[in-house]
Formats: structure tokens, sequence, C-alpha cells
């Protein structure tokens, strides 16, 4: 079900119920059935990445084989960025590090031993802000623009890799980042590691969810977020499965 095809839906049933309210009398109540519904579906498509409702995105890989990827939002923080850039670098794990760009500043250093370790680096809007989902195409394109653009001060390369804010997804945010040539990418495992639950609880969470091909989300932004990402290494060592970077994975390029 993606947002055209709901749309269309949702003129022809309100057509249809116009029809029959204008012609044989029935009562204006029906038009409420439709209307939740279709309000109904674009929260639960907005909200739930994985539904590629308004367009393409990558929660996943296709690989049969037992890889799955690491990724990391809401960072550079420099507090815990080294420290999860330490933990990847004993298990020889790739990850990918999704930007917030007002974060940047301050934290170039942090920026370069991301690019440095060999880890990809995506955009994750400027300022993800609480409305930014609001925002108009042009909006979201500076947005984007302006993380890209101290990325590459930093470390020379262009993102062609976005993810966006919340894991919400909206027409104009979809436009703008197509616009701009960036690959869509969410997640197949959130861990919810910025929530109350603990590590063991998250554990489990994710735990349960591997398999080949998965994404599994998580945050550079707290000690908690480091005991999950060392259990999670020590578990798919165990299970024979292979970390990858997202751009393997998915078979799509990181950079321009």
């Amino acid at each position: 079900m993606t947002f055209n095809l709901t749309r269309n839906i949702f003129i022809i049933a309100i057509s249809i119920i116009g029809f029959l309210i204008l012609f044989f009398g029935i009562s204006l109540g029906w038009l409420v059935l439709p209307s939740a519904v279709f309000l109904g579906l674009i929260i639960y498509g907005s909200a739930t990445i994985q539904a590629n409702f308004y367009g393409s995105v990558y929660c996943y890989g296709e690989s049969i084989e037992k890889e799955i990827a690491l990724s990391f939002d809401d960072g550079p923080n420099r507090e815990f960025t080294p420290q999860v850039l330490s933990t990847l670098a004993q298990y020889n794990a790739p990850a990918t590090f999704f930007v917030i760009g007002k974060n940047i500043q301050g934290n170039e250093s942090i920026l370069k031993q991301i690019d440095a370790a060999g880890h990809s680096i995506g955009n994750h809007s400027y300022t993800h802000s609480f409305f930014v989902d609001f925002k108009s195409v042009q909006g979201f394109k500076d947005e984007l623009i302006h993380t890209a653009e101290s990325v590459f001060n930093v470390t020379g390369k262009r993102l062609k890799l976005f993810r966006p804010p919340y894991g919400v997804t909206t027409p104009h945010l979809v436009k703008a980042a197509n616009d701009l040539n960036y690959s869509i990418v969410g997640w197949s495992i959130r861990s919810f590691d910025t929530t109350t639950a603990t590590a063991q609880i998250i554990n489990r969470r994710i735990q349960k969810q591997i398999k080949p091909g998965a994404i599994i989300l998580l945050h550079d932004t707290s000690d908690k977020t480091l005991q999950v990402l060392k259990q999670t290494l020590d578990f798919a060592k165990k299970n024979d499965y292979k970390i990858v970077g997202i751009e393997q994975l998915l078979k799509i390029k990181a950079y321009e």
C-alpha cells in the first residue's frame, strides 16, 4: 500500500459516497469511515519506515548469507562515539554513522576518527528537531545540504546515505532526498536503546530479530548502547554472523 494508491482509493470512495448522498439521500456520516481509514493509513505509513509508503527505503539486505549491518544515529557524541569506535575496532566490525549536522561543530576530530576507521557516514538532517517533519521540500533540502557540507568540510566526502529523523517519512522529505540523489536507509531491527528499557531487555529484543540481511538501529549517545553493542557483537560472533557495512549489505554507494 503506497501513498498514491491510498489517495486514489480514498478519492474514489469519497466520490461514490458523495454520489449516494446526492442522489439517494444517505447520511453524511458515511464520509467518516473512509476519512478515518485514510488518516490512519497516512499516520501508519509516515511513522513506519519499513512501509515504503512515500517512496523506496532500504530497510534490510536481500542477502541469504549470514550478514548483518550496524548503524548508529544522532552523533557525533564527544563522550560515547569514541567508545563505540573502540568497541567496533576490538571486533573488527564496520558500521554506518548517521550524523546530525549541528553535532559536528566541535566534534570534527571524532568525525575524522569515524572516517579514518573505515566506517561510513550518513546524513541524519542538520537539526533533528521535533518539528522537522513539517518542513517544505526546500526546508528538507536545506537540512540535508547543510549537514552534507559540514561533513564534506571535514572528510572531503559527499554523502549519499540518508536516514530520516525519528524514522518518519513524508512526501516532502522523500522528494527532497530523491532530488538530491540520496539513498534513504531505514532499519529492520529497532533497538529502542534510547528508552528506559534495560540493556538486557534490549539485547533480547535484538537477538530475537537477528536474521540474514538485518540492519540494526543503535545510537552512539549512551553507556547503555555500549553494553548492547558488545553483547550484540558477541552474539553475532557466536552464531557465525558477519558484520558488514550497510553499503555492502545493500549494494549501494555511501559516497558520490
